[in-house]
C-alpha cells in the first residue's frame, strides 16, 4: 500500500502525516507513506486545499486533518 499525504508543510499537514505514521502501526498494516510537498505534484491530483490524504493513487479526502481512528478505517 502507498499512502501520500499531500501538504506544503503546514501544522495541519504535519499532524495529518503523524496520524498516518501511527494509523499505520496501530492497524499493523504495512505501508510506504511519502510526504509530497511540491505545489506542482499536489495539483497533478487536482487537490485545491491541503492536507490532503491519497491511498493507492486515490485522493481520498482533502481540506483536513483525520484523526488516527478515521484514517484506520481508512486503510
Amino acid at each position: 500500500m502507498k499512502i501520500e499525504v499531500l501538504g506544503t508543510g503546514c501544522a495541519k499537514c504535519k499532524t495529518l502525516y503523524d496520524n498516518v505514521k501511527k494509523a499505520v502501526e496501530e492497524s499493523g498494516t504495512t505501508a510506504e507513506i511519502i510526504k509530497v510537498e511540491e505545489i506542482l505534484k499536489i495539483m497533478a491530483y487536482g487537490v485545491m486545499s491541503t492536507p490532503a490524504l491519497v491511498i493507492d493513487g486515490t485522493v481520498v479526502f482533502s481540506g483536513k486533518t483525520a484523526s488516527v481512528g478515521e484514517i484506520k478505517g481508512m486503510l
